[in-house]
């Protein structure tokens, strides 16, 4: 099949050579010009711009997004409406929020524009192992991009599927992505446990590496997790400071939102929030009322 990415980063640019490398044909636009020039020695149709990119296509066109969820994802439709024509379609691969995907889904329909989440996980490794896609959109525009997830998938017949209409893929990708958050937020916790009883003097990545074999707790998490420890047994120069991608606040506003207890996930998320936060006002609070009522100590800077 052909296609056009937009976003060449460590995700659509490794989504771009497993599609190349199957046989499809991939035209791409990044701002980063040398990522182009790498990719190009790969096989890939390098544009200049957007617009360099959609009349290097022929119609029926097939427009892959990598890009920033939100603002960026905007802009860059707004770029593309006025020169798709109908029967295009435009796939967003990123972490939208599936509300805004609702949206341009609606906006883009007046167009004869389809659109389509494809909710992508798999990381720098998909390019070997495949990635795992959550698709969503109408069944026969689905079925026409079929060989596409078939290729980037890690098999033609698992790791991907067609879970429901427009919105479903982001829906789906957003609450694994919030599943994700409490499954890590498990390992950190119960590796330091380990970390901090130093009289077994643990082999953390000995007892990570035993874990991944035969336990009821192996995971591709683990895996990595195993790797990491491996790498760097004491995590040395790494600032206890955890970002998030928004996902994970959306699943735990959407489970508010549909009265669904969802305590691991949100507790996992607040816990990044604290990581966040270098000179605690609550922690300092805490420990002047612990002087207040019982006059116990307080531990200065």
């Amino acid at each position: 099949m052909e296609l056009g990415m937009i976003g060449l980063g460590r995700m659509g640019g490794a989504m771009s050579q497993r599609l190349m490398q199957a046989g499809h044909q991939v035209a791409g636009y990044a701002r980063s010009t040398d990522t182009m020039k790498q990719l190009e020695e790969k096989g890939l149709i390098a544009a200049s711009s957007v617009e360099d990119l959609v009349s290097k296509l022929k119609p029926q066109r097939i427009i892959w997004l990598m890009i920033p969820s939100g603002k960026p994802v905007d802009e860059t439709i707004g770029i593309l409406m006025p020169l798709l024509e109908a029967d295009d379609v435009i796939i967003d691969g990123g972490n939208s929020d599936y509300k805004d995907t609702l949206r341009r889904a609606e906006m883009l329909k007046t167009h004869k524009i389809h659109y389509v989440d494809a909710g992508t996980s798999g990381g720098v490794w998909g390019l070997e192992n495949g990635y795992s896609i959550m698709v969503g959109g109408e069944d026969a525009v689905v079925a026409r991009l079929r060989p596409l997830f078939e290729t980037l998938a890690p098999g033609p017949n698992k790791g991907w599927g067609h879970v429901g209409p427009c919105g479903a893929g982001h829906f789906t990708k957003m609450v694994h992505n919030g599943i994700e958050y409490g499954i890590m937020q498990a390992y950190g916790e119960g590796f330091a446990i380990m970390h901090h009883k130093e009289e077994f003097k643990l082999d953390l990545h000995q007892v990570a590496e035993i874990w991944r074999y035969g336990s009821v707790v192996q995971s591709w998490l683990l895996d990595l997790t195993a790797a990491a420890l491996g790498k760097n047994p004491g995590l040395d120069g790494i600032a206890p400071y955890v970002a998030d991608s928004g996902e994970g606040r959306w699943t735990v506003a959407e489970a508010i939102d549909l009265n669904i207890a969802a305590p691991v996930i949100t507790l996992s998320l607040l816990q990044r929030l604290q990581s966040r936060d270098s000179d605690s006002f609550s922690d300092k609070l805490l420990s002047a009322l612990r002087n207040e009522f019982g006059g116990h100590a307080m531990k200065k800077e």
